[in-house]
């Protein structure tokens, strides 16, 4: 008998937590304290179907203590099961609500479900937030380099989160306004003596439009002079120029070396056909003394001629050298 009663204590246990499981009966007298209309059929649903339902019933008390009347049950249980963050959702339209923000339900659901915080979206409206830019540099016309540091003040734009660019875009936008802002600058010391025009300019080109961000200022935080970008290409430049000359000076060179040897060939190749002339010199002579053109005396004189020729540049040599001396 003991056994028995044991187990049957048990099974009443076991069936009381089974029942209570599937009619939470406290969280749908909860519910009625509060003011909310649910079943508990709609509750044992909502366990049959997988959605919790302390969620559900969680976020609609939620909503009808804060005065929002648009959340409806099945829509509720339709995002969890679509894998949105419910109180999230009903986080951020009780929070659009006290700031007066035009936030609807099907905005909300569709913000959550694209992968952003709607939560913090709502409060960064509220609250705007400070993104720092990583440095950003430029060339002003003067070819002085300069390092820009800027603080961009963002409000979230509840309209555009669903499909629109994110902060890296507005980083990307405000660093390349930056850049042209400093490059059409006639001078570093433009820029340096007043930095508000760069974010004036900035500003002036909306750089916001298809972002999911409205951006209230653009604050220039530090400036810094890098380095003389044009006295560096110049000098570049005159390298690179006096490369070019040494190239073409080497080029006149070789030229001139080679016509010098074209020289020495051609001089060569006539004192060849002198030597080679001179050589038929005795042969024109033998030849002329057989045929009876050329006489003794006619030798004679040659050779005289040849001798005195000779004389007079031994003698022309020594003097030659003394004048050089």
């Amino acid at each position: 008998m003991e056994l028995a009663t044991v187990g049957l204590f048990v099974l009443i246990v076991v069936f009381v937590i089974v029942f209570l499981y599937y009619v939470p009966i406290v969280l749908w007298f909860s519910a009625i304290v509060s003011g909310v209309r649910v079943s508990l059929l709609q509750l044992m649903l909502m366990r049959i179907r997988k959605v919790p339902p302390s969620i559900i019933v969680q976020a609609m008390i939620e909503a009808h203590k804060a005065g929002i009347t648009q959340i409806r049950r099945d829509e509720l249980e339709a995002h969890y099961l679509a894998g949105g963050h419910v109180r999230n959702v009903v986080h951020a339209l009780v929070s659009a609500n006290k700031a007066n923000i035009n936030l609807s339900f099907q905005m909300a659901t569709a913000i959550d479900l694209a992968g952003r915080d709607v939560f913090q979206a709502v409060q960064m409206s509220v609250n705007p937030k400070v993104i720092d830019t990583p440095p950003v540099t430029a060339v002003a016309k003067d070819g002085i380099q300069l390092i820009a540091k800027a603080r961009v003040t963002v409000r979230a734009n509840i309209k555009q989160l669903v499909g629109g660019a994110g902060e890296e875009t507005v980083l990307a936008r405000v660093g390349e306004g930056i850049v042209s802002s400093i490059g059409s600058s006639d001078s570093h010391k433009t820029v340096l003596e007043n930095p508000d025009s760069i974010s004036k300019v900035v500003l002036e080109k909306g750089l916001d439009a298809g972002t999911a961000f409205e951006i209230l200022s653009i604050d220039i935080a530090d400036i810094d002079i890098g380095k003389n970008i044009g006295a560096g290409l110049q000098i570049d430049q005159a390298e690179a120029d006096k490369n070019i000359a040494q190239a073409k000076a080497e080029e006149r060179r070789a030229m001139a070396v080679a016509l010098e040897q074209e020289m020495k060939a051609k001089a060569q190749e006539a004192r060849a056909k002198v030597i080679e002339a001179e050589a038929e010199v005795p042969r024109a002579m033998a030849e002329a003394f057989r045929n009876g053109n050329l006489g003794i005396m006619d030798y004679v004189k040659y050779k005289n001629i040849e001798a005195d020729t000779a004389m007079r540049q031994s003698i022309a040599k020594p003097q030659q050298s003394n004048n050089k001396k």
